[in-house]
């Protein structure tokens, strides 16, 4: 059995699931997500206890690979509609900057024209100095996407270190050129 799959789901309060045989619906605070449920897999909800269980029907392959991951995104689903999931990003270098207008991310990392970027909706972009953005979304997969999309604009070059960067991540630095004497 699989360790992640057979795990239950803990409900918080103030979260309305409805679990149907080929999707699950959460809603909460923070906005309403949906899973669809593959064929073979099925999710029970008890609303005394309020707690979810993901099962399969069989042991194929393909449905125990299914298991655990059904489980995760449900269980990420649940937790991003209580408490947003956050990506945080760095803009290193002379000059690189952000700002941000409704809907649009604007990046000066050193090309000619700025680089627009559109955030989707159901993601919010802010920005607490023109260096750093943080992506807040209810949905893990929505908000990692946009976080990527904005580091692949300039992703950090080991000689220097400038680019765009995860907060907190770590760039292996090359030593460059040896002269000779």
């Amino acid at each position: 059995m699989s360790r992640v799959g057979s795990a239950v789901i803990t409900v918080p309060a103030g979260v309305d699931v409805k679990a149907q045989p080929e999707e699950v619906n959460v809603k909460g605070t923070h906005g309403q997500l949906s899973v669809r449920i593959p064929e073979g897999i099925s999710i029970g909800y008890d609303s005394g206890k309020r707690e979810l269980a993901v099962s399969r029907a069989d042991d194929r392959r393909e449905l125990r690979a299914l298991h655990g991951l059904i489980r995760s995104l449900v269980a990420n689903n649940v937790r991003g509609v209580v408490q947003p999931w956050e990506k945080k990003l760095e803009i290193v270098g002379v000059g690189y900057q952000a700002s941000l207008a409704p809907g649009k991310l604007t990046l000066n990392v050193g090309f000619a024209n700025p680089v627009v970027i559109e955030i989707p909706k159901g993601v919010t972009c802010e920005l607490p100095d023109n260096t750093h953005v943080v992506l807040k979304s209810a949905d893990r997969q929505a908000v990692g996407q946009v976080a990527a999309n904005v580091r692949s604009v300039r992703p950090p070059e080991p000689y220097k270190g400038k680019g765009i960067r995860y907060a907190g991540e770590h760039v292996k630095r090359k030593q460059g050129k040896a002269f000779g004497s």
